[in-house]
């Protein structure tokens, strides 16, 4: 494959010629091989741009967005005309949300190549996005503006009598009745009534669920309904990625209404409003229910606790730990969690940051957060009188991996990620006074004919 690409490579006057047809020969499970074999090229020729530009690419299909950033300006500061590498940086900047830095260089490619009807188009939907978000914050006020939760009068909204799905009992109390009717009535496809969506000895700790719907159904089949007796934590990524993420987290909500101290939730990095505008939450729920419905979402995440800390002795948290080593539990107790997750700082970094295998730490694969070493993971264990962390975040091929000489545990519960990945789910369940973790892996189960990302944002889609 390395053999096939010129160093002399430039872009046709169509920019976006061949962008899907990249790295032909590997399939979709291959992006790592891809990665390996781009990074010994550079090793071998450290002056090609095109090996920058497409290890860029994969670096993007395997969600490390920092370093598809890193490669991208590396192959354009090698060759100012490589327009491939301009679309590189642009998605990876959308990707992560920093739509005026994509913008520019879709406006650059546009420049470049005046006639090319595809790079136009992606930079008028940029263009749309940067001038909503403008539009926003020009119209937005500076005091605390009024909850969706205040302007909902259930009264008002009646259940019609043709309604045949899962009822509450007196119209408000949730009941295992009603959370097994759900679950039923989502299996065929049925949706719940838009009153009912608003009124919402061993433990498990689930990771990623990401809009897969019917691989969590799977696990309460594998595992057990969630009860008093049979108490679960579900690590963050709850929607996004996968078109059934109102199923997810309505059934996630209900058990948390009917066990509140039994269910438990942690907020992920794609629990807030960026993430979901991009990668298909907020269109989902606005084609299934209301704008409304969508900013009520927000709302609610905004509330999710950031980390769960088990019997004194395992700290749960979405992403992983921290650039400073002086972090104790009482710190993060104290953050404020009523808004959207910032770009830097102790949230970010629960919400965002990933293990490494060497010591110390190192800038983000993402582009966000932090990546930590054994060593800074140990110092956090002692300095906080912890056994180990279990975070999730990130793609496992068995589901789970145990890294950081047993310190840290990553479970990852959305098997064949994205209907591509071919990686196995995972949950760990904590049993016995030491808490000794169980590792359970399962494979990918059926689901409708409906693909991932069906309703992310289409400037996304464009980008695949």
């Amino acid at each position: 494959m390395i053999a096939n690409v010129r160093g002399d490579e430039r872009p046709p006057d169509n920019a976006l010629s061949g962008e899907n047809n990249l790295l032909s020969n590997l399939n979709e499970k291959d992006y790592d091989k891809s990665i390996d074999l781009y990074t010994k090229a550079i090793e071998l020729n450290p002056f090609v741009a095109s090996y920058y530009g497409n290890r860029s690419f994969a670096y993007i299909k395997t969600e490390f967005y920092g370093y598809a950033l890193a490669d991208a300006d590396k192959a354009i500061k090698l060759d100012p005309k490589y327009v491939k590498a301009y679309y590189r940086r642009a998605t990876a900047n959308m990707a992560l949300g920093k739509f005026k830095l994509a913008l520019k260089d879709f406006e650059a490619v546009t420049k470049s190549h005046p006639t090319d009807k595809d790079a136009q188009k992606k930079y008028n939907e940029c263009n749309k996005i940067v001038t909503r978000i403008a539009f926003e914050k020009a119209i937005s006020v500076e005091e605390k503006k009024k909850s969706v939760v205040d302007q909902i009068n259930l009264s008002t909204i009646s259940v019609e009598s043709d309604y045949d799905g899962p009822r509450l009992e007196n119209e408000e109390k949730v009941s295992l009745k009603f959370a097994l009717d759900l679950m039923k009535a989502y299996k065929d496809q049925k949706k719940l009534h838009r009153k009912y969506a608003y009124t919402g000895k061993k433990f498990t700790v689930c990771g990623d669920v990401h809009g897969q719907f019917y691989d969590l159904m799977n696990i309460f089949e594998l595992n057990g309904i969630p009860s008093a007796d049979n108490p679960y934590l579900f690590n963050g990524d709850f929607v996004d990625r996968g078109s059934f993420s109102v199923e997810c987290i309505f059934t996630l909500l209900t058990f948390k209404l009917l066990y509140p101290n039994h269910f438990f939730m942690s907020r992920g990095n794609h629990e807030s409003e960026t993430m979901n505008q991009m990668y298909g939450f907020d269109g989902e729920v606005k084609s299934k229910y209301t704008g409304q419905m969508a900013t009520l979402f927000t709302e609610v995440y905004n509330l999710l606790p950031l980390s769960h800390c088990i019997n004194n002795s395992i700290l749960v948290m979405h992403g992983g730990l921290f650039s400073d080593d002086n972090v104790t539990l009482d710190d993060l107790r104290k953050i404020e969690r009523n808004r959207q997750p910032p770009e830097s700082g102790l949230m970010c970094e629960l919400l965002w940051s990933d293990p490494q295998p060497q010591n110390g730490r190192s800038p983000s694969k993402r582009g966000v957060g932090i990546q930590f070493g054994p060593d800074v993971t140990k110092k956090f264990l002692e300095k906080n009188n912890l056994k180990y962390i279990i975070r999730s975040h990130e793609v496992k091929q068995a589901g789970y991996e145990v890294a950081h000489n047993g310190q840290c545990i990553t479970v990852f519960s959305a098997p064949n990620y994205c209907d591509t990945m071919g990686n196995k789910g995972a949950f760990v369940t904590l049993k016995g006074g030491d808490l000794t973790p169980k590792f359970t892996s399962y494979e990918a189960v059926p689901h409708p004919n409906v693909r991932p990302m069906a309703y992310a944002n289409s400037l996304l889609s464009l980008l695949a």
